[in-house]
């Protein structure tokens, strides 16, 4: 008899979990396991790992029932403990995090086999990142795809100019005082007239309505802090 696939679902919230669980139903007949915590979660699959491994893990981000003396604090750590510990099992991430930094930062850093959010988390979604995390592709539910494309494509754009006006505008209200402040690589200060078309620029790029604006989406992009 065929062996089943086993999945640990990871997460704070009965609720979130139950309705995995009906999804999954819906999707096949997979050997679930679930818990509530980063530190039960890495228990299960180490105790696991040699005799019944686990084959997929699907965990939150964030444990509002973390304690002072976890040894993981949220999915991120759990999922880096699995890295470093060199354990085969696909991660999934199921959560509510939409911030385009968090979002770049966990796939780029991370690497999860599938991103998705709760939101869109029924049996088609589930069944579909499954299949492809089995085959060893990765899946990310459409709205974190379009997120990574266009965090990519900002990135691209970005040189050490714009990142330098970037940061400097919460300092400098007035465009003219960033004229002293913005220099090449040279050393050599930018003209007023090139910060403010590279400003245009950026305004365009990110879809900003004004300076603020531009300044609030490239935090938000994680293109400054």
């Amino acid at each position: 008899m065929e062996n089943k696939t086993r999945i640990l679902i990871a997460d704070d919230h009965q609720l979130v979990i139950q309705g995995i669980l009906c999804s999954l139903k819906e999707v096949g007949d997979f050997d679930v396991v679930t818990v509530n915590t980063s530190d039960a979660a890495f228990e299960a699959i180490q105790t696991n790992r040699k005799i019944n491994p686990f084959h997929i893990l699907f965990t939150d981000l964030s444990f509002d029932n973390t304690t002072i003396d976890a040894k993981l604090d949220g999915g991120e750590e759990l999922i880096k403990a699995i890295r470093n510990n060199e354990i085969d099992i696909k991660i999934g991430v199921i959560t509510g995090h939409t911030e385009t930094n968090r979002v770049y930062n966990v796939i780029h850093n991370l690497n999860p086999n599938a991103y998705i959010l709760k939101s869109n988390c029924d049996a088609t979604e589930l069944g579909f990142a499954i299949s492809k995390m089995l085959e060893g592709q990765f899946y990310y539910t459409h709205e974190i795809h379009q997120k990574i494309m266009r965090r990519n494509m900002i990135q691209i754009q970005m040189d050490d100019i714009a990142v330098q006006i970037l940061k400097a505008l919460p300092n400098h209200p007035k465009i003219a005082n960033l004229e002293s402040v913005i220099l090449k690589g040279d050393g050599t200060a930018i003209k007023l007239r090139s910060i403010e078309t590279k400003l245009a620029n950026l305004r365009t790029d990110l879809n900003a309505n004004n300076n603020t604006d531009l300044v609030l989406k490239a935090k938000e992009l994680g293109i400054i802090d």
